[in-house]
């Protein structure tokens, strides 16, 4: 078996080789010299032992054929350090990029070229708030900081070679520091939350350039398709009854095409055990997130069995983070939990008040101060520009509002600690539901719904994370904090965080959007909402049902019908009908009417009812916030609401004379044009009507990193660009590099008919003999199982004898 592994392992070498002579990119360099022993010796090690320095116990690892391991070990440290291990050896470059992207320093491994990737993100000197982090961690938090990073450290000084990114980027990686596994959850938050502060600005430049009427009702908080778990509501700002825009502007084609802006998000729920076969209750969860080679999440079995103990203290089944050693999500055999972002308001925008016109001196409330300025080096060549960071008390300043006042921007990250280590590991050790929600409200993670399970039946969701306690103003819009009227007194404690437990229909859900009203919701604040259709149809075919299996949870996983649009094929079709005598448009009657109503790979009718409505909100949008396009700057591309199905349907209903989009003469011209745009994308694509299918628009565009520089190297580290079921407005989200990063389902103490799959696989390395493994299986929703197969490689890291450790 080993000689047929080292075959394939040579003639993908020699493909390897072949594919990449002559590539120059991005510093890539002396290409003809790498050899097949060069990428051999990145490859992990998945057999026989190691002896590994500082290791305080052995710990067994034995993977499946997928790659999956269940590490086995004494004590929940020594599995920190193994995980570690591990994940160095299988992912280090991804981890590498990881904490360089939290603290804005990827130029200094790829150069000039991510100077404007890194501006933004440099600003909050997450480097050293990670590094004060980790200098006031308690024993126990700097204990698992320790030996995860010395587990890190060993798994790549194991490697015979760098991995094999950094020989392309003639680069060496440099070593793991305890600070590094902070930016790796500072990270999260970049990928989850704002940053700056974009919807309070954005609400504040509308209402500036184009009055509170228009901007509240372009920029509702939510909308008739809310599901919230409370059944609460919300009023709808009221339409305005005309609308004259500050700038004047003829009608111009949206640039997105087919495109829509993709949210961070996820979809979880979870079932009662009244409603289960087991009376365990049950979770399932899928994160929605940007796709790349490799995935995201590192797939691992943890399972602490002390010496001499006849069963395990802690089993622990999940995903984990590379570049952090605790479990995600998944289970631990009492419990399971599932996340989802929570769009709760987690920043804020201040107004700093210049003293005496002086911009650099800013009022407060204990009088006035001098903004802090530090210079950063984006990196060492001599074209990497260097920027000075401004902070107040607030945090960093951001941009500028419509007066020329400089925007703070107060925000949690900036007080996210070591905690969130001792917490985590709480967590997974956690036997009730009651607990698990009690350890999450002091676990300071990027905000999520959390959906939590017990084997005894019980259900929870409630906020994890830091919830600001704001006075004086309730988060919407940039304010001025400078005469302590108005900010922030500390977080909201545990009791003070809304939780919702066991609710008589024993189903609970969330998918992004709003989920309660009242007083809980001003307590959380709006973030920016998804909108509530999909966790609508997540609402309602939980409702359809009496009884739940895994494999019914996989279903609604995979429930790729698409109800939100029955409205725009309603729209379509009329429109169609009145211009009945236009032939070019006669084709596109017969497939919009049996569309189907999914966002299923064959189908003509659901391209086309798809691209008619991202038209037409795009040209609404365009129309009406003209005169923001210049102020926002880099955020031009950012003017359509999460929530824009709200009003972009009422005005199409009410279609007031008023309220004619600037640019249009009528109401009339908007939908010419926007089935306008059909035609020319339906032409753009060979104007064979049979071959515009969805499936044809939906095909994966997953990327490694390096072969979005490099695409002669896509053929050897991406996956296949393949058709794909799925959309942004249904359960099964699914766009061609932005989906499901995982989906799992499971009832805690019945791990062995739980269910999980996940894209692109557990390797980072192009030559695994699983690398990609499994992806298929998430391409076609396939149900396989959450614990690792039989054992395929089977690796025993031992404790390096004294005289070895340095």
């Amino acid at each position: 078996m080993e000689a047929k592994t080292d075959r394939r392992s040579g003639r993908r070498v020699l493909a390897w080789l072949g594919g990449i002579a002559g590539v120059a990119v991005v510093g890539i360099a002396g290409l003809g010299t790498w050899s097949a022993w060069s990428l051999n010796a990145s490859l992990p090690q998945l057999e026989g032992t190691a002896a590994i320095p500082g290791l305080s116990a052995p710990v067994t690892v034995e993977r499946d054929e997928n790659g999956v391991p269940t590490l086995t070990g004494p004590d929940r440290t020594s599995l920190m350090y193994a995980l570690g291990f591990l994940h160095a050896q299988e992912r280090y470059f991804q981890m590498d990029l990881m904490r360089r992207s939290a603290a804005g320093e990827l130029s200094e491994l790829v150069g000039p070229a991510m100077a404007k990737e890194d501006t933004p993100r440099r600003l909050h000197r997450f480097r050293a708030r990670a590094h004060a982090a980790v200098e006031r961690s308690g024993p126990e938090e700097r204990a698992m900081l320790t030996a995860y990073t010395a587990g890190v450290n060993a798994g790549l000084n194991g490697l015979k070679r760098a991995p094999f990114e950094y020989t392309l980027l003639r680069q060496q990686p440099k070593p793991w520091s305890l600070e590094d596994t902070l930016l790796v959850v500072d990270a999260m938050y970049f990928d989850l939350q704002s940053s700056d502060g974009w919807e309070e600005r954005r609400l504040a430049l509308a209402i500036d350039q184009m009055g509170p009427a228009m901007a509240n009702f372009l920029y509702p908080q939510g909308t008739e398709l809310d599901a919230p778990l409370d059944g609460s509501t919300l009023p709808e700002p009221p339409m305005p009854d005309s609308y004259t825009p500050a700038v004047k502007m003829g009608a111009v084609a949206p640039e997105q095409g087919e495109g829509e802006a993709m949210i961070p998000g996820s979809n979880n729920w979870a079932v009662s055990g009244a409603l289960t076969s087991t009376g365990a209750a049950m979770v399932a969860n899928d994160m929605h997130l940007r796709l790349w080679a490799p995935n995201t999440w590192y797939r691992a079995r943890l399972v602490v069995k002390p010496a001499g103990a006849d069963a395990p203290t802690l089993d622990l089944i999940g995903v984990t983070l590379p570049g952090n050693p605790l479990l995600v999500v998944g289970s631990n055999k009492r419990i399971a939990w599932g996340y989802t972002d929570a769009y709760v308001d987690t920043g804020d925008v201040v107004v700093l008040e210049p003293v005496d016109g002086d911009a650099d001196r800013y009022k407060t409330p204990d009088g006035p101060k001098t903004l802090e300025k530090h210079r950063e080096v984006l990196c060492p060549a001599p074209t990497c520009p260097s920027i000075t960071v401004e902070d107040s008390d607030w945090g960093p300043v951001v941009g500028t509002d419509a007066q020329g006042r400089k925007l703070a921007y107060r925000w949690v990250a900036h007080d996210v600690g070591a905690e969130v280590m001792s917490a985590g590991a709480a967590l997974e050790r956690a036997g009730s539901v009651d607990e698990a929600v009690a350890i999450a409200h002091r676990l300071p993670i990027p905000n999520e719904n959390m959906m939590v399970v017990d084997a005894k039946g019980n259900l929870a969701w409630t906020i994890v994370g830091l919830v600001p306690r704001r006075f004086g103003h309730d988060g919407t819009l940039p304010v001025s904090w400078a005469d302590g009227k108005a900010g922030w007194n500390g977080y909201l404690s545990p009791a003070e965080v809304p939780v919702i437990a066991n609710p008589a229909n024993g189903r609970l859900w969330t998918a992004n959007t709003r989920v309660v009203g009242g007083d809980a919701l001003a307590k959380l604040g709006f973030g920016g909402y998804a909108l509530g259709g999909r966790a609508g149809q997540i609402r309602d075919d939980l409702a359809a049902r009496d009884h739940f299996a895994e494999k019914d949870m996989l279903d609604i996983q995979l429930d790729d019908r698409a109800p939100m649009l029955d409205f725009w094929q309603r729209l379509m079709l009329q429109a169609l009908g009145e211009r009945a005598s236009d032939q070019a448009l006669a084709n596109l009657v017969a497939p919009v009417e049996s569309w189907g109503g999914r966002a299923a790979i064959p189908s003509v009718g659901y391209r086309l009812v798809r691209s008619f409505r991202t038209a037409v909100v795009d040209r609404l949008y365009q129309a009406y916030t003209a005169p923001l396009a210049g102020p926002a700057g880099d955020h031009a591309g950012d003017l359509v609401s999460h929530q824009a199905e709200g009003p972009a349907r009422r005005l199409l209903t009410a279609k007031s004379p008023g309220l004619v989009p600037p640019g249009y003469k009528s109401w009339d011209a908007l939908i010419d044009a926007a089935l306008k745009d059909v035609r020319e994308r339906l032409a753009q694509n060979g104007g064979d009507i049979a071959r515009f299918t969805w499936g044809d628009r939906n095909r994966l565009a997953i990327h490694h990193p390096l072969s979005t520089v490099a695409p002669v190297l896509a053929p050897y580290l991406d996956p296949p660009s393949e058709p794909v079921a799925g959309d942004l407005f249904q359960p099964r989200v699914t766009a061609p590099s932005f989906g499901a990063s995982e989906r799992l389902v499971v009832s805690p103490g019945h791990e062995d008919t739980g269910l999980f799959h996940m894209p692109t696989g557990q390797s980072g390395h192009p030559l695994s003999p699983y690398y990609n493994k499994g992806h298929e299986d998430w391409v076609q929703g396939r149900a396989t199982p959450l614990l690792p197969g039989a054992t395929r490689w089977r690796l025993t890291l031992a404790p390096a004898p004294a005289s070895a450790t340095p």
